[in-house]
């Protein structure tokens, strides 16, 4: 894992910064040793730059005041610099007021000192005379140090006087041609050491070498290679001729791993190597790579160590080091002194060989570079080497002579392409050379003779073409860009302009000095970095999180989140819920989801069943779940059950500890197998937990007791036992339950053991870790006070930070949280009832991000918000309210440094307080335990209620929110619906002859308190108004849906005509003939699913989804009264009932019928599921069915409730039931089907006899016939059969 702290050995190096190295080092420099770009004049020169000097002019300042001005000093030798001051020239206008340090070993090739990753610049003076000093966060070990001016004072020049502070430098160097090698024996007799540690600093001239390689006893290496500028560590063993291996078989490697970038950039770089037992830290520079080594590779002894390659008998490996080792010490000895004298064997030479390229930057929309082209031949050749991270960019373009047209030659897709356009035609187009953006110094020539054009990359991959016209530069060839000038200059550049560096420009085999072009001497140019080369690798190390892509540009890097589970510029935030119990409340069903338990933090999402009942459980597998039968087996004392997860130990850790209740079942069946020996025995079966531990107490039990649920409770078959088991009976016993205790779940291992006996038998069924609830989720505190707040310690959110809670307030302001540092801060508040801040700042000034929302935030229910801020970018969004993101500064401070106490519901002023509920604080995916910290608090209570007045919303259907002190619970008493939301459908599915009946109030009531009274007291019970709903799904035609009738003969029907419309019959008083309202829509019974909505107040509306509405007017006075009798598919009732509905009800009802209801009671929900507690009566069969559900209405996952209990054994006095596959399977499933064949033709021919033999129903039951011995009605398919309406009846068409 890539860390943001400089391994240990850094700093130690940088000690060498011991105290005390903070010696002025300029002020007794000769004069000689200053140089600069230019002077004003004899007294402006760079010797006078010294700190607090006044000779000549006060100071140095060059002749012009531009960015292209420069002053440098020689310090004689490399030495340690820790510390600069500047000043303004004495007694004048003119001082910077910023700068760039630019530092070199050879006066060539500078490299810029950032204070950060992004931040070069320094702030300078703000007058000619104070001091403004600055402590480098990192030493720098140079010989040449140079100052560039970016800003002067804007009334004045640039003036500058200066002093740099350090100490001398020990340097031990040597250097390596490519086939040279160090060998360095270790102690002949070596100690197992658990610890070695390796220092040393590399500069390279090659992109690629092996810079170490350790030998060790049993076949353990261990190498260092640079790669393409890139170090490579490789761990492996068994391979005995490296050097033969290191190329194309990394795979040979057990272990390897990669750090740093671009580090043949001809700069010093420092490496350590510690390996402390089985950790080892690899460290480049300032970034550290941790790994653990496998056991069998943690200690080793090292026999010989190969510095700069590796040897061979007779020959040297390809791979081998080009560049030097300064300092390289193994476990404290100094390898290159003893090289020195001659302690150690090898070919080197103990001076550092310098490189002399000379590089130039180009780093602007504005850089280009302008080259004289004064060659008369009748040939051309133009080579240069470039490096860059972008895909196209102008490289070359020159005009032909006698203005015969303009060559190009630019990157396109990362390959060169060159084009030569001609009076407005393509007269050349090829390309050469691809994946050119890798960074990588890529070389590329061009060359024109004879009419022949070559255009060549790295050497080898060469495009050939020829040319019917000359080919030659007129005056100029212009590198990178042109000028934005409209002089008629001749450079036209219709692609991008090229972003990087480039090195090396030849022009007919002379080489381009741009050191006088630096001068002015040779060509022009526009905002160049001459003699450096400013490439960064801003992927290494990489800002991208989670296992994000990272792909960059010059300006810029791209995190690519595909695939991990996480979003943002830097693949920061999780796109997942951390719980089952956060999917719930945003009103998912059961079903499978991706559950991030920590957010942002490191423990990767994890599959996760989410089983949404009254509860979230959280249902995780293993490999097996099922019950396992065990028999006899001679020599084997012992069985042994693994079980291994779908969610590695971390993630198990985390659910488990987040949970507020955890259960597994654990079941043993057995037939003279005994358990756990109980009382006082040596247990023969014992189980290991989360932790390794094993435990001797069985489900249901108290962890220790060794007993079973049945010892705890005092009821085992054998009372002497404490488990069922323990009576070792020659029948099937069994000893079940659920071990609850979270710190031992999961059960990792299961030991089964009394198997061996003749006889024995057993059976074992491990269930699924099951866990619900989420503590973090629910964990709040009620701020009751403005002054008060709660404290926590320093959010550490460096480089990212991403901070998430809930809040609920009548308030129209108040601070959430506050963390404060010497200057950076990070603050979020509500500023307004409609108005969100996120604030802070990382040394670049205050950065505010707002977000402004259309609904007032202070109405005491439940706000979302979430805020981040990483390199790249700052965002914040509240609720569903459009996020506002605000892009950082380019190059600016990145670093959030905190020094404070966190406080969350106020400040450390106690200002601007919150008053409300804060709920799920979490910081960089870690929550803040609100609720112990507000029990010790004053002004501040655990816990916040009211829950209903946000999520009340999930609970669809007339469903009712319940509240609870954790969450909220539906209600659905009062509707037809079922489920955790009241959003799942109870249908069935009717059958001729099936029926449901539903009794508001039996008969026999009104006869038993017959009186002057009771009509009196019915009269206050007659209804005033019907409210039905239901939903169907059929194809006959006519059919009767819903018959409502009471003890007076009065009657409300839903039926289908024979046309398939909707029928609304009724009657509502005896002296008043039945009427009925007709929707004109088109057939209904066409096998879709339709609803329909009934409202009587003082007129019907019915409402059909999709198809009709219609409202029609009755008078006030109509009403139902009770006692009532809802049927649904056919009427049971006795006494006369009207002829049509007698008619379809003789017919009966197939099809299904869902989510019926009756004002406030729901019969089909109560015959479903509580048909022992509620007045219904069923006839015939009636199951519940999934024939009504729509699909589901959840956008994350299906329903797909599965019951825990599938593959449960029958338990008992029988032998436990498992799942096996036998070969008598196939044959057991042909004689089902040819049962079930015959069953079916019978009820054909049945169904035929009845249907010839039909009658109407009995218009007169006797008195005490129960529904359910009255004769099923045959169904009626006589397709001229009559919907028949009397003549006193109405009939209404919509």
């Amino acid at each position: 894992m890539i860390t943001g702290l400089s391994l240990l050995l850094w700093f130690v190096r940088a000690s060498s910064s011991k105290e005390g190295c903070d010696s002025p080092l300029v002020s007794n420099l000769p004069q000689s040793a200053f140089k600069s770009s230019s002077q004003l004049s004899n007294s402006h020169d760079p010797g006078y730059a010294k700190l607090n000097r006044r000779d000549g002019a006060g100071g140095w300042s060059p002749l012009d005041s531009n960015k292209y001005q420069w002053l440098e000093i020689n310090l004689e030798e490399r030495t340690e610099i820790t510390a600069v001051a500047t000043q303004g020239r004495y007694g004048s206008s003119d001082w910077v007021t910023s700068y760039l340090l630019m530092f070199s070993d050879t006066g060539h090739n500078w490299r810029q000192y950032r204070q950060e990753d992004s931040i070069g610049a320094f702030s300078g003076n703000t007058n000619a005379d104070s001091v403004v000093t600055y402590k480098l966060q990192q030493p720098v070990f140079t010989q040449y140090l140079r100052v560039l001016p970016l800003d002067w004072n804007p009334n004045g020049r640039v003036g500058l006087r200066l002093e740099v502070y350090g100490c001398q430098y020990k340097s031990d160097v040597a250097s390596f041609d490519g086939a040279s090698y160090l060998l360095f024996r270790s102690d002949p007799a070596p100690s197992l050491s658990a610890k070695d540690l390796l220092t040393m600093n590399f500069k390279s001239l090659h992109h690629s070498g092996i810079l170490v390689h350790m030998e060790g006893q049993h076949g353990h290496t261990l190498t260092l290679e640079l790669l393409k500028g890139k170090l490579f560590l490789h761990f492996r063993k068994g391979c005995p001729n490296l050097h033969m291996t290191v190329k194309g078989a990394s795979g040979d490697f057990h272990t390897t791993v990669s750090l740093g970038s671009l580090l043949d950039d001809q700069h010093w770089h420092h490496i350590s190597i510690e390996r402390l037992r089985g950790h080892v830290n690899f460290t480049v520079d300032k970034n550290t790579q941790r790994l653990q080594l496998p056991e069998h590779q943690s200690h080793f002894e090292i026999n010989e160590i190969s510095f700069g390659g590796v040897s061979a008998v007779g020959a040297h490996s390809r791979g081998n080091f080009h560049g030097c080792l300064e300092n390289v010490l193994y476990n404290a000895v100094n390898v290159i002194e003893q090289a020195k004298e001659k302690q150690v064997s090898g070919n080197i030479t103990f001076i550092c060989s310098e490189a002399v390229d000379v590089p130039v930057t180009f780093a602007s929309p504005e850089s280009f570079l302008r080259l004289p082209w004064a060659v008369s031949r009748d040939s051309v050749s133009v080579s240069l080497q470039f490096r860059t991270w972008n895909k196209v960019g102008l490289l070359m373009t020159f005009d032909l002579q006698h203005q015969a047209g303009a060559l190009w030659l630019y990157l396109s897709e990362a390959k060169t392409r060159l084009q030569i356009h001609k009076a407005g035609r393509v007269m050349v187009d090829i390309t050469a050379g691809s994946g050119l953006n890798d960074g990588q110094w890529h070389s590329v020539e061009l060359s024109v003779r004879r009419g022949r054009l070559v255009l060549a990359v790295d050497k080898a991959d060469a495009s050939t073409t020829t040319t019917s016209f000359p080919v030659m530069p007129g005056h100029h060839i212009f590198l990178g860009g042109c000028p934005n000038t409209e002089d008629g200059s001749g450079c036209r550049n219709p692609f991008n302009v090229f972003q990087g560096c480039m090195r090396l420009i030849h022009l007919e085999s002379n080489l381009v000095d741009l050191i006088k072009v630096q001068q002015m001497l040779v060509g022009n140019f526009s905002d160049l970095q001459m003699d450096m080369c400013g490439i960064v690798d801003r992927c290494s190390p990489s800002h991208c999180e989670h296992g994000g892509k990272c792909t960059q540009s010059w300006s810029t890097f791209h995190c690519n989140c595909s695939n991990t589970g996480y979003s943002g510029a830097t693949c920061h935030s999780s796109i997942y819920e951390p719980s089952c119990e956060a999917y719930k409340h945003r009103g998912n069903t059961s079903g499978y989801y991706y559950v991030d338990m920590d957010g942002s933090g490191p423990i990767k999402p994890q599959l996760i069943y989410c089983n949404m009942s009254d509860k979230a459980w959280m249902v995780i597998q293993h490999n097996n779940t099922e019950l396992t039968k065990l028999r006899t087996s001679s020599g084997t004392n012992q069985h042994l059950a693994y079980f291994n997860y779908s969610a590695d130990t971390e993630q198990l850790g985390a659910i488990i500890s987040q949970a507020e209740h955890c259960e597994q079942e654990l079941s043993y069946h057995c037939k003279k197998s005994r358990l756990l020996n109980t009382p006082e025995g040596a247990p023969f079966t014992w189980w290991v937990g989360r932790s390794g531990e094993a435990h001797t107490y069985w489900g249901g039990a108290r962890p220790g007791s060794q007993q079973c649920a049945c010892g705890l409770q005092e009821d085992c078959v054998d009372p002497e036992h404490f488990c069922n088991c323990d009576g070792d009976l020659d029948s099937w016993a069994n000893d079940s339950g659920v071990i609850s205790h979270k710190e031992h779940l999961p059960i990792r291992l299961l030991a089964v053991g009394d198997i061996n006996r003749p006889g024995s038998e057993a059976a074992y069924r491990v269930g699924p870790l099951q866990c619900y609830g989420d503590n973090d989720f629910w964990n709040a505190a009620y701020f009751n006070k403005e002054t008060s707040y709660l404290h926590f310690p320093t959010f550490h959110g460096e480089l990212s930070a991403d901070i998430s809670f809930l809040f609920k307030t009548s308030s129209s302001s108040g601070v959430f949280l506050e963390n404060l540092g010497i200057k950076d801060f990070i603050r979020i508040e509500l500023s307004s009832p409609t108005e969100v801040v996120f604030s802070f700042d990382v040394g670049n000034g205050p950065f505010e991000v707002r977000v402004e929302t259309t609904e007032p935030l202070n109405d005491e229910r439940w706000h979302r918000v979430k805020a981040e801020r990483n390199v790249k970018e700052a965002s914040l969004h509240v609720d569903h309210f459009p996020g506002v993101v605000q892009k950082a500064p380019a190059d600016g401070h990145i670093h959030l440094q905190l020094n404070s106490q966190l406080f969350v519901g106020g400040t450390a002023s106690r200002q601007k307080g919150f008053l409300g509920c804060i709920r799920s604080l979490k910081l960089n995916g870690k929550t803040l335990d609100l609720e112990e910290r507000a029990k010790i608090t004053p002004g501040v209570q655990p816990g916040c209620p009211g829950h209903c007045s946000s999520y009340g919303g999930l609970c669809q259907n007339r469903g009712r929110c319940v509240e609870k002190y954790n969450g909220f619970a539906c209600d659905c008493g009062s509707s037809p619906y079922s489920g955790t939301f009241c959003h799942k459908e109870v249908s069935a599915h009717f059958r001729p002859g099936t029926s449901v009946a539903y009794t508001f109030k039996e008969p026999y009531e009104l006869n038993r308190n017959a009186s002057a009274q009771s009509s009196s007291i019915y009269s206050d019970l007659t209804l005033k108004g019907e409210n039905i709903s239901l939903s169907f799904r059929t194809s006959q035609a006519p059919a009767l849906l819903l018959y409502v009738s009471s003890y007076y003969r009065e009657y409300l029907g839903i039926l289908l005509n024979r046309n398939g419309q909707l029928d609304v019959k009724y009657k509502l008083q005896n002296n008043r003939d039945a009427e009925v309202f007709r929707s004109s829509a088109r057939n209904l019974a066409n096998g879709q699913l339709h609803r329909v909505s009934i409202r009587r107040v003082s007129e019907i509306a019915v409402d059909v989804l999709s198809i009709i509405s219609l409202s029609i007017p009755l008078p006030l006075s109509l009403s139902l009264r009770p006692s009532l009798r809802l049927s649904l598919s056919i009427c049971t009732e006795s006494g006369e009932m009207d002829p049509e509905i007698a008619r379809l009800n003789s017919l009966g009802f197939t099809g299904c019928l869902s989510v019926v209801q009756f004002n406030s009671i729901a019969p089909l929900k109560a015959a479903l599921l509580y048909p022992d507690t509620s007045p219904v009566i069923v006839t015939g069969p009636l199951t519940e069915s999934n024939c009504g559900s729509s699909s589901s209405s959840s956008p994350y996952a299906a329903e797909t409730t599965h019951s825990l209990s599938d593959h449960f054994g029958t338990v008992g006095t029988g032998e436990p039931v498992v799942n096996a596959i036998s070969s008598d399977s196939a044959l057991i499933g042909g004689v089902i089907a040819v049962v079930i064949f015959v069953i079916l033709a019978a009820l054909a021919v049945m169904a035929r006899f009845l249907y010839r033999r039909k009658e109407t129903c009995q218009t007169q039951q006797p008195k005490g016939t129960k529904p359910e011995d009255s004769p099923e009605t045959p169904f009626n398919t006589d397709p001229h059969s009559q919907s028949i309406i009397s003549d006193t009846q109405k009939e209404y068409f919509i």
